[in-house]
């Protein structure tokens, strides 16, 4: 038997090199690469010339296209129609509704958002002028929503392109004007209008606005010769008898508008076919507010102590100390309705508003039908309560069937309280204003009888300086156009009005991305959120020896110099130093004196001179009852 092994037979080479010497070795393999190199050399000189790429030419510009850009809207090819959308909002995020040109602000206004979501589906296509192509500091043609302060610090600027300063150089922004740009909205050829406008933190859930929008049904055809053809009806179509043709389905507004807006803002429905004359402004006939707050409105001050007043409440006669009709910490509620149903009626109410001199107003006299402090939820009433809708919905429920009455849930405390007010037009901060003194009386600082003072403007013609309350729980609840439209007109979401229209599996109301679903996962994370902290309240509440509950939150009641608590609709008191009655505190100037200041300003010059010119009175504000 041989002994070489199979590696050895099968590779006789294997013997040759093994017997070689290291610096062999070496020579050898750069042997090896320098005829490599020769003979890659010698192949691409064989090569045709064809195959060598030119100057002007590439493979990888061959091999691969260059991306077309989208082709440009052209919203001449689609017709128009009028129509008016209802939506919800969640107050918090954003700096109020209505957005103002040349104003930057911290959050954006939830009329930007709605803007620039109508932009992106291409409902409107209003004339951007002065982009940003077209210069420094140009408007912005971006239909995204910037978030965040410093974001919006570092995109946008309140000045115009070349506006100078004092100085004579470019004003900017932070130093970077350069690099900004305006954020203007243009509702031109929109037919733009809005209920109401609601502040900063405010909530809506029945906000209406009216615009004309893009439409599918089909333009309207040329006529054949003048004075022969078809009609055209307002909304760009045409038909041989003059009426619109409806045949053909609706675009799907509201689950087209809501798969773009954030889950904090919600189209709940539209208004397909409103009058000829319809403004969401002035044809709306009431407009429903609700403020919500709790009782205990604040954490109560424990023992006797939190039954009498602080002795800087300074009440007239009754010395400190004296007896309070309530704990501190608690609301009169039977005080506050009385205080409230003082307010019904047609009043001027220019003691319970914040007055702005810009509108050059005559008269602060508005009509509220009713006004009154409601317990939340209601007994009885529809939707008011969410849980009641789970349990009580046969549609809903656990069991698939009406539950007996003896399964409706029980009241527990704290409860909470609405001050339901319902006006046809309300004055800026008028509801917030009536608010913070309905909160006074509710603590025993003020009398019902305030209310009396305060509308006697013959009296009292100068507003006190008193404070109105916080804009958390204030809600525009809805806003009435008259039975047709409230109960006939409204196309909601997921009605069967609505189906035709969809191009998606669900039906825009409940589902993936439906109304409800997206409503649902936001109060699940509140309730979440409150049943933690109701929870871990409870728990303090009931640890320790229970002594804290007589020294009033002090270590010595008897030594502690107590201030007396203001509230005003947050999430504690306001500790104040003497309480001052709202008829004595310090008073400002009168409607008539604001108005005549500011037309002698600057300002108002140039407003007025501005007005004259185009020969029209300037423009009452829209309904600002927030």
């Amino acid at each position: 038997m041989s002994g070489h092994t199979q590696a050895e037979t099968d590779n006789p080479d294997d013997n040759k090199y093994a017997a070689l010497s290291r610096s062999d070795l070496v020579a050898r393999i750069a042997d090896l690469e320098s005829q490599l190199h020769t003979t890659q050399a010698r192949l691409s000189s064989l090569l045709p010339a064809a195959s060598s790429p030119s100057p002007s030419s590439s493979p990888t510009t061959k091999r691969s296209k260059r991306a077309t850009p989208p082709k440009p809207f052209d919203p001449s090819t689609s017709s128009t129609r009028f129509i008016a959308l209802k939506l919800a909002y969640l107050g918090g995020a954003y700096n109020g509704f209505e957005h103002a040109n040349n104003n930057v602000t911290p959050k954006p206004t939830v009329e930007e958002v709605l803007y620039k979501a109508l932009r992106k589906t291409r409902l409107i296509s209003p004339p951007v002028v002065g982009g940003q192509g077209d210069g420094e500091s140009g408007v912005d043609t971006g239909v995204d929503v910037v978030w965040g302060k410093e974001e919006r610090l570092r995109r946008y600027t309140a000045t115009t392109s070349g506006e100078k300063g004092r100085n004579g150089n470019d004003i900017n922004v932070n130093g970077h004007g350069r690099d900004k740009v305006r954020l203007e909205l243009n509702w031109d050829g929109c037919e733009y209008s809005k209920c109401g406008r609601t502040d900063r933190g405010v909530s809506a859930f029945g906000q209406v606005i009216a615009l004309r929008v893009r439409s599918n049904r089909p333009l309207a055809k040329e006529p054949k010769t003048e004075g022969e053809g078809e009609d055209e009806d307002e909304d760009g179509v045409a038909s041989e008898s003059g009426k619109e043709t409806k045949d053909s389905v609706s675009l799907p507004y509201v689950s087209l508008l809501n798969s773009i807006l954030p889950p904090s803002i919600r189209i709940l429905a539209w208004l397909p076919d409103p009058p000829a004359d319809f403004s969401a402004r002035f044809s709306c006939q009431q407009r429903h507010y609700k403020y919500f707050f709790t009782n205990p409105a604040f954490c109560p001050t424990p023992g006797p102590l939190g039954m009498t007043f602080a002795p800087s409440a300074g009440k007239a006669g009754k010395g400190p100390g004296a007896p309070a009709p309530v704990r501190e910490g608690w609301l009169d509620i039977e005080r506050m309705r009385e205080a409230a149903k003082k307010l019904v009626g047609s009043h001027d109410f220019r003691n319970l508003c914040k007055i702005d001199p810009s509108n050059q107003m005559s008269s602060c006299v508005r009509s509220i039908s009713h006004a009154d402090i409601e317990e939340w939820p209601a007994p009885g009433a529809a939707g008011s309560n969410p849980g009641a809708v789970w349990t009580q919905n046969q549609h809903l429920n656990m069991l698939g069937h009406q539950p007996d009455e003896d399964q409706v849930g029980v009241n527990v405390s704290p409860k909470v309280y609405t001050f339901a007010v319902h006006g046809s037009a309300f004055l800026w901060h008028q509801v917030r204003c009536m608010m913070g003194v309905l909160f006074l009386v509710g603590q025993g600082l003020e009398e019902p009888s305030v209310i009396d003072e305060l509308l006697d403007i013959d009296k009292n013609p100068r507003r006190p300086l008193y404070e109105m309350a916080e804009d958390r729980g204030l809600v525009l609840w809805d806003c009435s156009f008259g039975h047709e439209i409230d109960q006939h007109g409204w196309v909601y979401a997921g009605d069967q009005a609505s189906v035709a229209a969809l191009t998606s599996k669900t039906d825009s109301r409940f589902g993936m991305g439906g109304v409800v679903e997206v409503v649902w996962k936001q109060w699940r994370a509140a309730k979440i959120d409150e049943v933690l902290t109701s929870s871990l309240l409870g728990l303090v509440l009931s640890q320790g020896d229970g002594s804290a509950l007589h020294r009033g939150g002090f270590r010595d009641p008897a030594t502690a110099s107590r201030s007396q608590k203001i509230f005003d609709g947050g999430d504690s008191a306001r500790i104040q130093g003497k309480y001052v009655a709202v008829m004595n505190k310090p008073k400002m100037a009168t409607l008539e004196e604001q108005n005549d200041k500011y037309a002698r300003s600057r300002k108002g010059r140039r407003r007025s001179a501005a007005s004259e010119s185009a020969e029209q009175p300037p423009a009452a504000a829209a309904d600002r009852g927030a």
